[in-house]
């Protein structure tokens, strides 16, 4: 007979540790979070259209659930984009002749540009199923998060350090796992910056993402955007107070769940260890790391993947005397002839596009727009680096005071200009003030932070040595900012001033129009006249907006962005 015997409280605690039920708990919240978030996504979308988005408060927490998954998913689309474009970019010269400009385009195009285009094709994938409309506005996000976060990886394999390049192939690192052991490492501290960033960055345009209208065709899906809309249209100001406080609390739970973990880990990557500096802490990153049950579940990967890092062996003088095989120029030809032929027929089709039914009044029209545009974008970048350099230095040189910054920038990074309609309109319109000048803050209101997160980066990367060598000097004063502080974080500055840059312009097509109920302000600017043209359902005027938007930011960058950028690389690289 088998005599069962009670473990005990002491063994069921060495079975179990806190961690192990802390891990369970999580688990078990994620599970909940995913089925919440998803149970729609197959229904008719007719069915979903005549439940349209409701200002009650209680169904926020599911609205808060299903914008946030639509934001994880565009993340990840995010960071495998980054992990392949920016890449082909960094270490091919003839990809990046393509690859860069391509992305400054990219970044240009305001998403409203890509819904226009886009939302028929993805509707079509899932026709009659709200799958369709989930899939454009996911896609909506990933256009506001991709270009900040590929810059940025750009930027960190354009600058890794030349003696690491150095031991990677004194120990014969494959071109993969060079990848995988060097630049990704060297650049994850950054990117986990830009990715805060570019998560706080979506929620700007969560509105545009999630209460879609082009022309006839509107597509409402339920979420705190949606929310905010449908406050803003009925003037409903409680509800506004609603919706920030479940960003906040949103914004909290990723930032304590993702983030904090993620800055925690990439520290062991920073380039330089400073010592006496105590290392991000985050209770999720102890969790994960010490759960025994996350252990044995993450093992098999942890397998998987140390066989995919192993070297190979091979014979010493082989791998010495190996040279990369150059390219033929027959080769090169082709390849250049192809790509230019593409991008010549495509050229062709927009050119033919907008121009049907243009006249030339219109392009000229277009044009002036785009200059007022241009000087505000122009006058407000100045503006915000005056302001936010020094902040970030002074906020990246103070490891706890970093930690502390985080949640409360990616709150005010996240505020979408939406929700100060009400204060802004109400206030311009009872003292008579101009909208063209106070209408322009709300363009740089999101775009501002790419600058105060990569200046904050470039200084948390700022080398121990060289801030000793500073104080053994007694190097102070402008002395130190001139030297020490601006030389360091230059490079990323840059970073963010160019996607500040377009990102800004990306923005006025919210800030240069500004609704609240039946009150309705614009501003002179091509970011108005995409946006009537879109409320139109006009699309080649659309097009012909986002071309002239689109040619002015590939000017400004080519003119004066790449080459401080080059210049960055060139004088203040590390090694």
């Amino acid at each position: 007979m088998r005599v069962i015997v009670p473990i005990s409280v002491g063994g069921w605690a060495r079975l179990f540790s806190r961690w192990d039920v802390l891990a369970v708990l999580l688990i078990l919240g994620l599970l909940v979070f995913l089925a919440e978030a998803s149970r729609h996504l197959f229904e008719p979308l007719a069915e979903l259209q005549n439940q349209p988005p409701s200002l009650d408060p209680r169904n926020l927490p599911e609205y808060a659930a299903r914008t946030t998954l639509r934001m994880l998913i565009a993340m990840v689309l995010s960071l495998l984009f980054t992990f392949t474009y920016a890449t082909f970019a960094a270490k091919s010269k003839r990809a990046e002749k393509l690859l860069v400009p391509l992305l400054d385009i990219l970044q240009s195009v305001p998403i409203l540009g890509f819904i226009s285009v886009t939302v028929v094709f993805f509707m079509a994938l899932a026709p009659g199923r709200v799958l369709g409309a989930e899939f454009a506005s996911i896609f909506a996000i990933f256009t506001s998060q991709a270009w900040n976060m590929a810059f940025s990886f750009y930027q960190s394999l354009r600058t890794v350090p030349s003696e690491l390049e150095e031991a990677s192939r004194n120990f014969r690192l494959s071109p993969w796992m060079s990848f995988w052991r060097l630049d990704v490492p060297f650049a994850m501290p950054q990117l986990i910056w830009n990715m805060m960033m570019s998560m706080s960055g979506s929620w700007f345009f969560v509105v545009a993402s999630e209460a879609i209208s082009v022309g006839n065709t509107t597509v409402t899906l339920p979420g705190i955007g949606s929310y905010i809309a449908l406050a803003i249209e009925r003037q409903d100001l409680a509800a506004v107070g609603w919706a920030i406080g479940a960003m906040l609390v949103v914004i909290l739970i990723y930032d304590q769940l993702l983030f904090r973990p993620l800055v925690a880990w990439a520290d062991r990557f920073r380039f330089e260890q400073e010592a006496g500096v105590l290392p991000p802490r985050s209770w999720m990153f102890e969790v994960l790391r010490n759960s025994r049950m996350i252990d044995r579940v993450a093992q098999p990967l942890s397998s998987l993947w140390r066989r995919l890092m192993r070297p190979r062996r091979q014979d010493g003088a082989a791998a010495i005397k190996r040279v990369p095989r150059k390219q033929s120029g027959w080769a090169a030809l082709v390849g250049y002839g192809t790509v230019t032929a593409l991008a010549a027929g495509a050229l062709y089709e927009v050119i033919s596009f907008a121009t049907e039914g243009v006249t030339v009044a219109d392009v000229g029209t277009a044009m002036l727009l785009g200059l007022a545009t241009l000087a505000r974008v122009v006058v407000l970048i100045a503006f915000a680096s005056v302001i936010w350099v020094p902040i970030g230095v002074w906020v990246g040189t103070r490891a706890g005071v970093a930690e502390m910054v985080q949640p409360v920038a990616q709150f005010l990074a996240a505020f979408p200009a939406n929700l100060l309609f009400p204060i802004v309109v109400s206030a311009i319109v009872a003292w008579k003030l101009d909208p063209n000048i106070w209408l322009s803050p709300l363009m740089i209101l999101g775009t501002q932070w790419y600058i105060l997160f990569n200046v904050i980066a470039g200084a948390v990367a700022i080398p121990a040595e060289l801030r000793a060598v500073g104080t053994n000097l007694r190097v102070r004063g402008w002395l130190w900012w001139r030297r020490i502080a601006l030389p360091a974080v230059f490079p990323y500055y840059v970073t963010g001033a160019i996607t500040a840059s377009g990102g800004s312009w990306n923005a006025s097509i919210v800030a240069e129009v500004a609704s609240w109920g039946d009150q309705h302000l614009q501003a002179i600017g091509l970011g108005a006249y995409i946006a009537q043209q879109t409320e139109a359902g006009d699309f080649h005027r659309i097009v012909l907006g986002i071309a002239v938007m689109s040619l002015f930011v590939v000017v400004v960058n080519r003119t004066f962005w790449r080459p401080l950028y080059h210049y960055a690389e060139r004088k203040f690289r590390l090694g």
